[in-house]
């Protein structure tokens, strides 16, 4: 019984590790986006791989502070229709917002339109590189 109760807690702690979250498509096809650290990403950011980095913050939180190269595509204005700036449902997009709620919230809806390379990685307040603003 022991040995049953330990096996259990393995299995739940290994699939809580993971690090996949699943949303369903609109054609019923199940799409995954990667939670990953930030240090994670900044190692993605630094490779030449042509990935997209995107803030879904509001405008006015973007210009007030930003990672560098991010583009600004508030959470709120993500639908169920592929945004504009994003027209390749295949590349590789980091998301990430104030606090890593928004990020997570845009990660699902994006699953859902059909996008295939997402990685999720939290909030810019926790980020320990550069930031930039409007004014610089």
């Amino acid at each position: 019984m022991k040995r049953l109760v330990l096996l259990a807690l393995m299995l739940v702690l290994a699939a809580g590790c993971s690090g996949k979250e699943q949303s369903t498509a609109g054609d019923g096809v199940e799409n995954t986006y990667t939670k990953i650290s930030q240090e994670e990403a900044r190692e993605m950011m630094a490779g030449d791989d042509g990935c997209i980095l995107v803030d879904v913050r509001r405008q006015d939180e973007y210009d007030s502070g930003h990672i560098p190269g991010a583009i600004c595509i508030p959470n709120k204005s993500i639908a169920d229709s592929q945004p504009e700036e994003l027209p390749d449902l295949d590349q590789v997009i980091l998301i990430y917002c104030r606090s890593g709620n928004r990020s997570k919230q845009a990660a699902e809806k994006l699953c859902r339109i059909g996008y295939t390379n997402l990685y999720e990685f939290g909030g810019i307040l926790d980020w320990t590189g550069e930031i930039v603003t409007e004014e610089t």
